[in-house]
This record gives C-alpha cells, sequence and structure tokens, in this order.
C-alpha cells in the first residue's frame, strides 16, 4: 500500500463515502455482508483501495501543515514542487507552550519578563519521491493539516 488503511473510526466518519464507493463497484449492502462473511481477502483489498483513494484526495488539496512543540512550531507550505517551513522557537526559560491554544496577546504577556527570546528560522526542501507520499510521512509523523495556512502566513510576514 502507499500510505496505510483509514482506521475503524476514520471508515465510520467515512461510511456515506465508503457506501458510494462500494454502489460504485456494484457492491450492494447484501453483497458487502456476505463478502465479510466468505471473502475477506476481497474486503481488505476494497478498504485498501477506498483507503488509498481517501489518502491521494486529501493529500492533493493539502497546502499548509504545522507541526508544534510546547518550545517550537514549524509550519509548511506545501507547493507541487517543494516544501517551504518557517519556524519560531524559543530560546530560554518561558512559561510559553507553543501547543496550548493561547491567544498573541497571552503568548506576548507570557514571554515578557522570562528572559526568553524568539527566533525564526527557515527552509525549504524538494519532495522526495512523490509529494503526496512524502505529505503523508509528515502527517504519520504529527503534523497537522492546516486549512487557512494562518500561521505560516503570520510567520511569513514578520520574516521580510
Amino acid at each position: 500500500m502507499k500510505y496505510r488503511r483509514l482506521t475503524i473510526e476514520e471508515l465510520e466518519e467515512l461510511r456515506d463515502d465508503l457506501v458510494r464507493f462500494l454502489a460504485a463497484n456494484h457492491v450492494t449492502a447484501m453483497d458487502w455482508d456476505k463478502l465479510k462473511k466468505t471473502d475477506p481477502a476481497k474486503v481488505d483489498a476494497l478498504l485498501d483501495l477506498f483507503s488509498e483513494m481517501v489518502f491521494e484526495d486529501v493529500l492533493k488539496k493539502v497546502e499548509y501543515m504545522e507541526y508544534k512543540t510546547p518550545k517550537d512550531v514549524k509550519t509548511f507550505h506545501c507547493q507541487p514542487d517543494k516544501v517551504l517551513m518557517l519556524g519560531l522557537m524559543i530560546e530560554g526559560e518561558s512559561p510559553l507552550d507553543f501547543t496550548q491554544n493561547q491567544s498573541a496577546q497571552d503568548m506576548m504577556s507570557l514571554m515578557q519578563g522570562s528572559g526568553a527570546s524568539l527566533k525564526l528560522y527557515s527552509a525549504e526542501k524538494a519532495y522526495q519521491g512523490s509529494r503526496e507520499e512524502e505529505l503523508f510521512r509528515m502527517l504519520e509523523n504529527g503534523c497537522l493539516i492546516s486549512r487557512e495556512g494562518e500561521m505560516y502566513k503570520l510567520l511569513n510576514s514578520i520574516s521580510r
């Protein structure tokens, strides 16, 4: 498999899409129930194919991703041929934790008086293999999709 099979929870969330996929492959509800009992290999193959299609569709649409640790946030702009990364790191001791959902004002007040500083850094990298497979690996390693890329755009405006 190129990616991985969707989990039971993910499949449950995509139930309607799975039903449409099965119908497009001429598998009725009755056929599906029968297949689960008599041909688990075919069930596995259909679930694998459905999972591949879902991941491929989602990954083609990804434009921004983020990875956060308490003292570091990495934001990614996923372009067609390369990924651009902008990061912000806390240097020194600070109660600020990037994994907490805090307003910019709250973050600034935590930084003030802490003696810590913020370091902005950047990098870019061409994809190793296919774009979608690389993005999938990033997701599996803890990155999250950012729909609007707000943090990347903010760091980009600061870095100019």
